[in-house]
């Protein structure tokens, strides 16, 4: 759903998800591109609890559950799926949850996978982001 003040010269429109917390930076939480090909950009998704805006406490299977899943939301608001995913960028606190984030990962996803990167963070709290783009 595009943003209600969103300029009608740009060649992307935001997605945004209502009735939920607006994003805590100044950020989209999705953009549509509508002439670059039909492509949406997922912004970094943390465990965020979706309903009070709070950061979710638990270990790195936990939050990664919930990030996949904030993200999956804000897919399904721009008009696509985990199916349109090309390409993920992930954030980790810390290097040594590769497997279990993996193994977490390899549960949603279906090969053939997305491109993917893992890289390690300073996350301020938290044990995992995740970024998307998807073809639609």
């Amino acid at each position: 759903m595009p943003h209600a003040d969103a300029p009608s010269d740009r060649p992307w429109t935001p997605v945004v998800l209502p009735n939920l917390p607006a994003p805590a930076g100044a950020y989209s939480p999705g953009v549509r591109t509508a002439n670059m090909g039909s492509l949406l950009f997922v912004s970094g998704q943390t465990p965020r609890d979706q309903a009070t805006g709070d950061i979710v406490e638990g270990d790195v299977e936990a939050q990664t559950r919930l990030t996949l899943a904030n993200m999956e939301r804000i897919l399904i608001a721009g008009g696509a799926t985990l199916a349109n995913v090309v390409s993920i960028t992930v954030y980790l606190a810390d290097e040594n949850d590769w497997g279990t984030f993996d193994r977490v990962y390899r549960s949603v996803f279906s090969a053939p996978y997305p491109a993917r990167a893992v890289v390690g963070a300073s996350l301020r709290g938290i044990r995992v982001e995740i970024s998307a783009i998807a073809a639609l």
